[in-house]
């Protein structure tokens, strides 16, 4: 398994770039995802909107998006011994504030909306209930395993 994480903007009280990186291997290593490789981007509000413009023709901010590789033909730059996953792009500003709005940390959304999107990546969907039940009921799987990695106190 391997992640990468950039940060391109933005920042979140909490949210560390090992941190995130050792919560997705946990969230892969829950789904039996041995071989996979995900990249995570941590962004901004006009960062996130300009993608959401580009690729999904809306011209407004967004928590996640997730860019799949399993759709469409293979890509020459697949690593053979290892399947790249695609994608996960996170608005720290949104995720910050919609942090509060559900009176959770700043760390525990970005966790959450990560686990949303790699599960978009591996497949699932939310366009009806049913969808939308296995996704939440999956959701917070991943959430649970990978929230067993805390942040580092300082000093300690």
């Amino acid at each position: 398994m391997a992640v990468s994480v950039l940060r391109q903007a933005g920042r979140a009280e909490g949210v560390t770039i090992p941190l995130l990186r050792r919560r997705a291997l946990l969230m892969l290593q829950a789904l039996d995802l041995p071989q996979a490789q995900l990249s995570i981007v941590l962004t901004d509000d006009p960062g996130i909107q300009e993608l959401n413009r580009d690729y999904r023709d809306k011209d407004k901010p967004t928590d996640v998006l997730a860019f799949a590789m399993r759709e469409g033909e293979a890509s020459p730059d697949c690593d053979p011994d290892g399947e790249l996953l695609g994608d996960v792009v996170i608005s720290l500003e949104t995720a910050t504030r919609q942090a509060m709005e559900r009176r959770r940390t700043p760390l525990a959304e970005v966790t959450f909306l990560l686990a949303h999107g790699l599960l978009h990546l591996v497949g699932y969907d939310h366009q009806n209930d049913e969808e939308e039940r296995e996704m939440n009921t999956a959701t917070r799987r991943l959430v649970r395993v990978a929230s067993t990695v805390q942040a580092k106190k300082k000093g300690g």
